[in-house]
């Protein structure tokens, strides 16, 4: 199953520098992971923002559910998730 999901990011401020650091590196090791598998197709950055765009390949919504809720940010974001289907005039 395809899924659209779209994630904004908003870290405090007064987060400590060490601890925004160490998130923001957990964030990026476990999307690369998940990128490896297949698993997180596709992310774009959204300009401008700290959000992106991504596609994700998953076999069910419980389990894109897991992996957005262990998504090191995820307490600091909003997302939202579309899924996709098959368009009949793709090639």
């Amino acid at each position: 199953m395809l899924f659209h999901v779209t994630m904004d990011v908003a870290i405090p401020r007064d987060l400590a520098p060490e601890v925004r650091a160490d998130l923001v590196a957990r964030e990026r090791a476990y999307c690369q992971d998940l990128q490896k598998q297949g698993t997180w197709v596709h992310i774009w950055r959204v300009v401008g923002r700290y959000s992106n765009v991504s596609v994700f390949d998953v076999d069910s919504s419980d389990e894109l559910h897991d992996i957005l809720w262990n998504l090191p940010l995820f307490p600091f974001m909003t997302i939202a998730v579309t899924a996709l289907c098959p368009h009949p005039s793709a090639l």
